[in-house]
């Protein structure tokens, strides 16, 4: 028999850092293209002549294509090279962006979006797999919390900053910019990105032989096929919603046109839900790897976040008090990071992409699914004023699109209770220490330290 660890030592701290948070920065771009359209909605429904209906669907067509890539993604991920899947869609996706700024037909963008969106599937997963060889499981929540850091750091880019770059040079040369930035950030990660630690290449070579003995049909069926993904997902995916709706794009209409708020100011308040995120996530993170648990302050956060959207919609603020609610909502809705982790703790180490994909499914078919949802209640009884080419809403229209948000809170916090808690452990540990699973392969025993061969 051979021996060989299941997860060797934890390489050099600063280098495995430097490693994962380089390749992160995809998800930070990924992030400001998501997003970027909160900050110049109202130019792009003057330029393409468009609704709210209509330009809920120029940001759905974007999850939309990633939704579709997602189920490939996590196979390619889990059995090629992560680095070069990581260039290649980065690429495809900055040259989406550039081509976005030059169409002049609302068609030709909902197609360039569609091309933008497909790098996205690749992101957060090659991200988390880099991750789970550069990092001990114990270490799983503070980095996948410090990942979704850089996705919201992206996201508060894509807030005051963007829109001050918009109103400088216009929305179309705001893209080319952003376009050149991601090729910066693409430089240092083939500078800097490595598959794995040198020391690992044992295991992983154990993971594609598992995977490659299982294969794709069966994988799938595995990872798609496990309740605990999908409650997971569903929940990251409710938890996730003020970051798409009010942050993606439609928080700067609510601020300017309902809280009659200047557009620098709007965006500013927008962009305290992704400060409050870049705080939260890896605070929570740490909380519950110190804790050993994941549901308990899943279940806070879905309670809290519940008050606050409740506080948003009812309640008369002024600008100091929106500003506080925004960065709360983003400190509270941060739990969701939970959910990676407990879905890589609840699955084999070789379907970790495969696995956490389904969480990606989720959230990002909420996207897809609400984005325009939210577009057509504020349509559905607006009296069609327009000014300037800008359509105008009234008070009750925003407030019908945002009642999609403390319900989405309610069912996440009953979801918790189905979820199964991991205490922190590796799947491999579970179940009194010894988990033999022969579905992925019979001659591999897996016990807490080691995978013995016979």
């Amino acid at each position: 028999m051979s021996t060989i660890n299941q997860h060797p030592r934890q390489p050099h701290e600063l280098r495995s850092w430097l490693v994962c948070i380089t390749a992160a920065s995809f998800f930070l771009y990924e992030f400001i293209q998501m997003l970027c359209l909160n900050s110049m909605n109202s130019d792009l429904m003057a330029a393409f002549h468009i609704n709210a209906t209509e330009l809920g669907w120029l940001s759905s067509v974007y999850f939309m294509s990633n939704v579709l890539f997602l189920f490939p993604a996590g196979q390619l991920i889990d059995r090629l090279p992560v680095k070069r899947l990581i260039l290649i869609a980065m690429t495809l996706c900055i040259c989406g962006t550039i081509a976005f700024a030059y169409s002049q037909q609302f068609a030709l963008a909902l197609i360039f979006r569609f091309i933008t969106g497909i790098g996205s599937a690749f992101c957060f997963l090659c991200s988390m797999r880099l991750a789970s060889r550069w990092f001990l499981p114990h270490r799983m929540a503070l980095i996948s919390g410090s990942i979704v850091t850089m996705a919201m750091l992206g996201g508060w880019l894509a807030q005051a900053p963007f829109a001050a770059l918009v109103s400088l040079v216009g929305w179309r040369h705001a893209l080319l910019f952003d376009a050149a930035f991601g090729a910066i950030l693409l430089s240092l990660i083939v500078l800097i990105v490595r598959e794995y630690p040198p020391e690992g290449n044992r295991v992983y070579e154990t993971d594609h032989k598992q995977l490659h003995q299982l294969g794709w049909t069966a994988s799938m069926k595995k990872a798609y096929g496990r309740k605990q993904n999908w409650l997971c997902g569903i929940y990251t995916d409710f938890m996730n919603l003020p970051i798409f709706l009010l942050g993606g794009l439609w928080g700067g209409l609510y601020l300017m046109q309902i809280q009659h708020l200047p557009k620098a100011m709007a965006t500013h308040i927008a962009g305290m839900l992704f400060l409050g995120t870049i705080i939260g996530a890896p605070l929570v993170g740490f909380i519950s790897d110190k804790l050993s648990r994941r549901k308990l302050p899943m279940l806070i956060g879905a309670i809290t976040s519940f008050v606050l959207i409740a506080m948003l919609i009812y309640m008369q603020l002024n600008a100091t008090a929106l500003t506080l609610i925004f960065f709360l909502l983003g400190l509270t809705t941060s739990t969701q990071v939970l959910s990676y982790p407990t879905v890589t703790e609840s699955n084999p180490h070789a379907l970790t992409a495969m696995s956490v994909s389904v969480v990606s499914f989720c959230v990002i078919s909420g996207g897809a699914m609400f984005e325009p949802l939210f577009g057509w209640l504020m349509d559905l009884r607006w009296d069609h004023t327009i000014v300037n080419g800008v359509n105008i809403y009234s008070n009750a229209d925003l407030h019908r699109g945002l009642l999609i948000m403390p319900i989405a809170f309610i069912l996440a916090g009953l979801i918790i209770a189905a979820i199964r808690e991991t205490f922190c452990m590796p799947f491999e540990e579970q179940k009194n220490g010894i988990k033999e699973d022969k579905t992925l392969n019979p001659t591999i025993k897996v016990t807490p330290n080691m995978v013995v061969t016979e």
